[in-house]
């Protein structure tokens, strides 16, 4: 079922959201994810809006011994880039709504009880590229693995030409040449993806435990409506189905664009921006059995706004928030949650 609503959301590139718990080991090459056949997910109630995702597990462990298992909790990942406008929510506010840094290397103010227990969880780090774990490198270079910052790029910047040369042939890093106004300079500006995981043991008494994670999700966009469908040109229908797999846009939300198209100079736009929040849920798959019953809440954040992603029996429960529920349920295994909202702009 498709469904319309909203939100308001930063301008951003792209950046999934976090992922479903699932089980690991620690190998000699990082984390290894397992599963483990005593434990059901008895239920995952999942809420997501532009200012909060909030994961409520129940396990049942059906067995008679105490089972203690790493816990492993993906990150999203973070990809340098010359124009780098991830949204990456690396403050908060305190109680008055005073800004406040948050920990630099909890970009997401990631945060999970246990039984409702505050839980202590490892960090683990790495930095890619071209499919290749650099970070041993990056960090002998003394630079951090994250791909934005001003420390990252003041690293940068400390390098001599070879090593410099040596990162750029790698792939890791290019120059970004530029002039203003005193003659040809360069920049160093990182290629490479931060990819993070969070672990914890957790050990699971016979019968039911709760696991809860909160954090502020990554926001992606665009300035503008890109998706809509022109006859003749083969690049946008394509851009438009595509769009349609992945959000299942209807026809509602075409018309209603339709009604609200703005026409001058030839030219065709649309009182919306794009914003997107993705959810890995597939990560979920590795507990025994499926999810017994499983709640999806999508809060639009603005009545005025629009709203679509593929759900199944989706209602609509209040002016923002729509639902979905399921018993026995599987995550998809060809497709994450995408959802696509709609802020209106006056251009």
């Amino acid at each position: 079922m498709r469904v319309c609503g909203a939100a308001l959301l930063a301008l951003a590139l792209a950046a999934p959201a976090l992922g479903n718990d699932t089980m690991a080991q620690l190998g000699a090459g990082g984390l290894v994810f397992v599963a483990n056949d005593n434990i059901q997910m008895a239920s995952e109630d999942l809420y997501i809006s532009p200012t909060e995702v909030r994961v409520t597990y129940e396990f049942n462990n059906i067995s008679d011994e105490a089972q203690t298992i790493l816990i492993a909790f993906p990150m999203p990942d973070v990809e340098g880039s010359g124009d780098f406008m991830v949204d990456v929510p690396v403050q908060h506010q305190d109680g008055d709504g005073v800004p406040l840094i948050a920990n630099p290397d909890n970009l997401f103010g990631f945060a999970t009880t246990f039984n409702g227990h505050r839980v202590k969880a490892e960090l683990h780090q790495y930095a890619f590229a071209h499919n290749i774990d650099y970070s041993s490198l990056l960090r002998e270079l003394n630079i951090p693995l994250a791909p934005f910052g001003d420390a990252t790029y003041a690293a940068l910047r400390e390098l001599d030409d070879t090593d410099g040369e040596r990162l750029a042939a790698l792939g890791i890093i290019y120059r970004s040449e530029y002039d203003a106004g005193e003659g040809t300079e360069w920049d160093l500006v990182p290629l490479w993806t931060l990819r993070s995981t969070y672990s914890w043991q957790a050990t699971f008494e016979p019968g039911m435990s709760e696991v809860v994670h909160t954090y502020t999700p990554s926001i992606g966009g665009t300035v503008a409506t890109t998706f809509m469908p022109i006859k003749g040109n083969a690049s946008q229908q394509q851009r438009h189905a595509d769009y349609v797999r992945k959000y299942c846009i209807d026809d509602n939300i075409i018309a209603t664009l339709r009604k609200k198209q703005i026409t001058h100079d030839g030219w065709t736009d649309y009182p919306y921006i794009e914003n997107w929040i993705s959810y890995i849920w597939s990560t979920g798959n590795n507990w025994f059995g499926p999810i017994g019953k499983f709640t999806l809440t999508v809060d639009k954040g603005a009545v005025e706004n629009l709203v679509s992603f593929c759900g199944e029996n989706v209602k609509k429960i209040g002016p923002t928030t729509f639902q979905m529920t399921a018993t026995d349920w599987y995550p998809p295994w060809d497709r994450e949650l995408e959802i696509l909202l709609l802020h209106p702009f006056d251009w």
